[in-house]
C-alpha cells in the first residue's frame, strides 16, 4: 500500500497567525506492519541541513507528524494506492525537477508551500493559510 499525506503546521512567532508551513510524507507498507516507511519531503528555509537534500529540498529533516515550533501538525488530505502512487513520482524525482531548489523566500516565495502546490496541483489547491502557494512556476 502507498499513501501521500499533505500536512500543515503554523509558522513560529507573529507569522503563525496567518500562515502555515506545509510538506508531504510517502507512506509505504501496510500501517500496522514494522515494515512501513515513512519519508517526510520539505522546502526548509535553510540549505543542506542533513544528508538528504539538495538545496532547501529536504527529506527526513523532521520526525514526519512533528510541528515546525508552533503546535501539532495536522492532516489536510491524503491520497492512496494510485493516486498516490502518481503524486510519489513527482514527489520522489522532485530533486531533478523541482525548479527552486537553490531558491528560497518568505515572501511572495518560493517556498515550502510552492514545492507543496507544485506536488498536489492537479488534485487541489492549498488553502489561503499556504502564503507561497501562488508563486509563479516556470512553464
Amino acid at each position: 500500500m502507498v499513501k501521500v499525506e499533505l500536512r500543515a503546521a503554523k509558522i513560529p512567532g507573529l507569522p503563525g497567525i496567518f500562515a502555515d508551513h506545509y510538506w508531504l510524507l510517502v507512506l509505504r507498507g501496510v500501517e500496522s506492519s514494522h515494515n512501513q516507511t515513512c519519508d517526510r519531503w520539505e522546502i526548509w528555509q535553510h540549505p543542506h541541513q542533513n544528508n538528504s537534500c539538495w538545496g532547501h529540498l529536504h527529506k527526513n529533516l523532521l520526525d514526519p507528524y512533528q510541528g515546525v515550533g508552533n503546535g501539532q501538525s495536522r492532516l489536510i488530505q491524503k491520497w492512496l494506492n494510485d493516486d498516490a502512487l502518481l503524486m510519489v513520482k513527482k514527489i520522489e524525482s522532485s530533486p531533478s525537477n523541482y525548479p527552486f531548489i537553490q531558491k528560497y523566500r518568505y515572501w511572495p516565495g518560493p517556498n515550502s508551500n510552492t514545492f507543496a502546490q507544485w506536488v498536489v496541483s492537479d488534485k487541489m489547491e492549498l488553502g489561503a493559510r499556504a502564503i507561497g502557494k501562488s508563486f509563479p512556476l516556470p512553464e
